[in-house]
Order: C-alpha cells, then structure tokens, then sequence
C-alpha cells in the first residue's frame, strides 16, 4: 500500500480523531494536510444518536474545524437510505434517542416510538435516553411479532473521558438474551457505509484508505468493502487483539500524528 496514492480518507470520529471534547495529537494536522494535498476526508461513525447537522456545528463550535453535512457518514444516515429503499413510507418502530428518531423521520420515514400492532420493521439504536420502559416495549413487539429486527451497529462499547460506556451492540445484546431474536447491523462492519462513501465522492477504492480504532467494525468495514486499511491504537484496541483478531489491518500507526508522518 502506497499512502502517497490515496485521496480519499474515511476517518471514525469517536476513539480515532478524538476522545469526548479533545482532539487527539495530529489530528487537526492531518486533516489540513489531507486538504492541502487536494484529498478528501469523510467521517463514517457508528454513532447513532446525532445527526449530520448537529455534527457540522459539533466540529465548529467544540473542535474549531469547519466542515460540511456531506462529509458525514452516520450509522443512522445509513440507517435511514436502507430503510427508505426496503419500506418507503410503512410503519416503523424505532428505539433510540430523539435525534435519531428525528433524522430517520427527515427523509420522510413512518415511525413509531410507543407499541404499534403491526410494524414492519423495528430499528434500535445507541440510546443515552435509554429507560427500562422502552426496552420492555421493544421486547415486546420482538417476542410479539416476527418482524425484521436491525441495529444502527454492533460495537459493544464507545470510548469516554474515564473508560468506556454501552454501545447499540450492548443494547441489541439484552433484547437478543431476552427475546431470543439476533438484529442485522446497518452500519460498521457492514460495507455499505464505506460503499456509500465511494459512490457520493467518485473515488475508487485504490484511491481510498479507512482509519479507524476498532478491529471488529472499522477494519472489517473496511475489508469487507475491499479497501485497505489503518488502525489506530487510540481507542479499544490493542497490539495483543492483532494476535487473535481475523480482521488484520494493512497498516498499524499509534495516532493520527504518526498518520501524518507517514503520508
């Protein structure tokens, strides 16, 4: 792999560039120099609960980069152009913040938040607004129906100031115990993402690296969609899971500092 040929960098946000409200080392570096040279970077997170708008003036107001909506690739943008295309305008019942119910019903999505009788499909996704009364409501209509059942994304855990938090697959992981039911993930590792990417900017996937902190959903994502790949040790994993993991990365650096250094 020859870094100097890439032009299109889709980064993961939280554990990669930045942990909470702090940049990491370089990462502002990078992504200047990624600008200078005439390339392209992309944010493709698993983070459900924020829309594309929100993040523009997230990067603006706490990170001090100016960016724009279409370098945003959320699990919930995800979400919504693959339910769009599978249920048009048939009743969904959705579990996760208000945000993400919002943005689902911005590209003209039916859903649903409380106990319906016949929903097509039921959505989950991260939730900081989680309460034992919507996860009883969701194992209902699981055990009650014999709908599909998707996940925004399969990550466990996401990075905070002091460790790590539940994630949407943490979630999904009560309701399977509870319910006996397994969702399909939309967004990381699943290529989709990275192949949306390719179709919205025109590169190729020789032009296109994807930088991520985790094995299971940035690297997979990015192998599965046929597109090298870095990780970074800035976030869950480390040096040992390179010794059990089937997701080998093409390239291993510490931070986006040592990114920049390599380019």
């Amino acid at each position: 792999m020859n870094l100097s040929d890439k032009r299109l960098f889709l980064f993961d946000i939280d554990g990669t560039l930045a942990v909470g409200d702090e940049l990491l080392p370089g990462a502002r570096e990078l992504l200047a120099e990624i600008e200078r040279r005439g390339g392209t970077s992309l944010f493709i997170t698993n983070n459900s609960t924020r829309s594309r708008s929100h993040y523009v003036k997230r990067f603006v107001e706490v990170f001090g980069l100016q960016t724009e909506e279409r370098q945003f690739v959320t699990a919930s943008y995800v979400t919504a152009r693959t339910l769009c295309d599978r249920y048009g305008t048939q009743t969904i019942y959705a579990q996760g913040t208000q945000s993400f119910v919002e943005e689902l019903r911005s590209f003209g999505l039916r859903i649903e938040t409380e106990l319906v009788d016949d929903p097509v499909c039921i959505v989950v996704g991260y939730d900081g607004e989680l309460t034992y009364d919507k996860l009883c409501s969701t194992a209902e209509l699981l055990q009650r129906t014999d709908v599909p059942f998707y996940g925004t994304n399969p990550d466990l855990r996401c990075p905070a100031p002091f460790g790590f938090i539940p994630d949407c697959g943490a979630i999904c992981g009560m309701l399977t115990a509870t319910t006996g039911k397994e969702p399909v993930y939309l967004g990381k590792p699943a290529a989709r993402m990275a192949e949306l990417c390719l179709e919205e900017t025109g590169y190729n996937r020789e032009q296109t690296l994807v930088v991520g902190d985790r094995l299971y959903t940035d690297i997979a994502c990015g192998l599965a969609a046929g597109i090298d790949t870095c990780l970074l040790l800035t976030g869950e994993a480390g040096l040992d899971d390179l010794k059990t993991t089937r997701f080998q990365p093409d390239l291993v650096l510490d931070d986006p500092a040592a990114l920049l250094a390599a380019l």
